[in-house]
């Protein structure tokens, strides 16, 4: 199980990265994107995710993640359980939502670990 926490300083120590709270939820953006949100309860995240592989992910751990209500399937999004997340999965899927919303050579040059060099 993760927490809101463990994914905030995982967001927050991505470029370009800033947190909101918008109608009650959590949120973290780059510019105007957003890239992870939490549900009000925060018992889910929602991240960015390629739409042609969303259904593969779901369909592979369906006790882990599921599709986005019906008004938001447009978006390029998932959402998984945080009580069926494990810290190093959640980061996985934190980093690989925030590189498809930064420019190329912004994700190109994040290292895990390191300070941002921009």
């Amino acid at each position: 199980m993760v927490t809101v926490q463990q994914v905030r300083t995982v967001a927050l120590g991505l470029p370009r990265t800033t947190e909101h709270l918008i109608h009650d939820r959590v949120k973290f953006r780059v510019g105007k994107i957003v890239y992870v949100a939490f549900s009000r309860d925060e018992s889910v995240m929602g991240f960015g995710y390629p739409r042609e592989e969303r259904q593969a992910l779901v369909d592979s751990e369906p006790g882990v993640f599921h599709l986005p209500g019906a008004s938001d399937m447009r978006f390029q999004w998932v959402q998984a359980w945080m009580a069926e997340l494990d810290p190093a999965r959640m980061e996985e899927l934190v980093v690989d939502a925030w590189r498809m919303v930064v420019p190329k050579r912004v994700a190109a040059a994040y290292v895990p670990g390191l300070p941002d060099r921009e």
